[in-house]
């Protein structure tokens, strides 16, 4: 279907329209592109259907066209498309300027794709030309749309903004380190690394007068989180020595936790204390080798719904992808579950835990389990072979004792690379 843009025409039976379509039918966008010609006894007519001047109204509304079969009585129905008929001057050539594609990589030169309509010789061709950064301005400037040449003045003005901030932050880079020094530079550098892993932490209450005071369990389990979590644990209240070495066979379950259900208390409300401590525990490390929560209960349907909005609210990150808000489990995140986890182990062994059997449950450089370890006041020591680990592997044991060590920064400085 067609409209002209001067005018309607008297006479419609006598004309005689050619449609010429891209060659590149591989590309998604540009096999659609289609280009309509005609001609009168006085002008010839041009329409598209991309660029610039398209037409909005085939994006808002689809467009049908019937052919009635008089003898049948039945219509056939095709889609269809409106063009807008523009006059064309003999003689001369139509030039429609469009971005490369975006899968070709970015360099010094740039790449467009020009589309050439001679009068005389009806052709549709793809040519693509390289131009220089300078060249590229000029062709913008002598036949880019409006728009284009907005976007060309705003860039040039962010040139200029670019180089004078570049200029102002130089000059203050230079003036901070010439005042401070370089090692005062990179101690600060490491100490904001200790900072920003104690926002992650859970309350710590450094004027406590008993270990269990420093970190209170209250913090990370509130009464009625404690309560659900009876019915999930009592499997391990009542567990039994085979059905513990069938669950270390099927290593369902993390090594830390395996370990203690060896060494479950006989007393009943010490056993279950035990046992629902080390069922959330093994629930936040397993919680932490997520990715993406695409699911509400991403832990499955045996564990409470209490205990499942809290992982969902209080360790995960809302972050926004194609329009949809996703609970993310990032970097930040795993360190504030380590956080957790460190001081449920403590809680259960009496303030005094194996780091380097929850490193390796929770998947992490030792580095990263020693800069959470410290940044909690814990005071690490060295251990050899305990917890089903070889004999020789050294083990980094964290105590939480009072008074709580100054805090320092992190060791990681010595591993920086040198500033000029």
């Amino acid at each position: 279907a067609v409209q002209f843009s001067n005018g309607r025409l008297r006479r419609s039976d006598s004309m005689r329209f050619t449609v010429y379509r891209n060659r590149d039918t591989a590309h998604p966008r540009k096999k659609h592109r289609r280009i309509l010609v005609t001609e009168t006894e006085r002008l010839s007519y041009v329409g598209n259907n991309f660029g610039s001047g398209v037409m909005k109204c085939n994006s808002l509304c689809r467009y049908f066209v019937g052919v009635l079969d008089k003898d049948s009585g039945q219509m056939e129905v095709y889609n269809a498309e409106i063009f807008n008929m523009q006059p064309f001057l003999s003689g001369r050539k139509i030039l429609y300027l469009t971005p490369a594609p975006e899968s070709q990589p970015a360099r010094l030169t740039y790449a467009f794709s020009f589309f050439l309509l001679d009068a005389k010789c009806l052709q549709f061709n793809s040519v693509l030309i390289s131009f220089s950064l300078a060249q590229m301005d000029l062709c913008i400037e002598a036949f880019g749309t409006s728009k284009q040449k907005r976007a060309l003045n705003s860039r040039r003005m962010n040139a200029v903004g670019n180089d004078i901030l570049n200029t102002a932050v130089t000059k203050a880079a230079a003036n901070i380190i010439d005042a401070k020094g370089v090692a005062a530079l990179i101690q600060d550098v490491a100490q904001d690394d200790v900072q920003n892993i104690s926002i992650f932490l859970p309350p710590c209450n450094e004027d406590a007068d008993k270990p269990e005071n420093v970190y209170k369990f209250e913090d990370i389990l509130s009464p009625a989180e404690y309560e659900a979590l009876r019915v999930p644990a009592a499997m391990f209240v009542n567990i039994t020595p085979e059905e513990i070495t069938k669950k270390t066979e099927d290593k369902s379950h993390c090594s830390f936790v395996l370990e203690e259900l060896k060494y479950l208390p006989a007393d009943e409300k010490s056993r279950d204390h035990k046992a629902r401590c080390l069922w959330f525990l093994d629930t936040l490390i397993k919680f932490s080798y997520l990715k993406v929560i695409k699911k509400k209960y991403p832990m499955g349907p045996e564990c409470p719904h209490v205990i499942s909005r809290k992982l969902m609210k209080n360790f995960t990150s809302l972050t926004y992808n194609n329009g949809s808000v996703q609970n993310l489990i990032s970097a930040s995140m795993k360190a504030k579950i380590t956080a957790y986890v460190i001081v449920l182990a403590l809680h259960i062994n009496n303030f005094q835990t194996d780091l380097t059997v929850l490193q390796n449950d929770m998947k992490l450089q030792e580095s990263r389990m020693m800069d959470i370890a410290k940044a909690m006041r814990l005071k690490v020591s060295k251990a050899k072979g305990l917890l089903g680990l070889e004999n020789d592997q050294n083990h980094k044991l964290g105590t939480l004792s009072l008074p709580l060590p100054v805090q320092k920064a992190s060791g990681n400085q010595r591993k920086r690379r040198k500033m000029n």
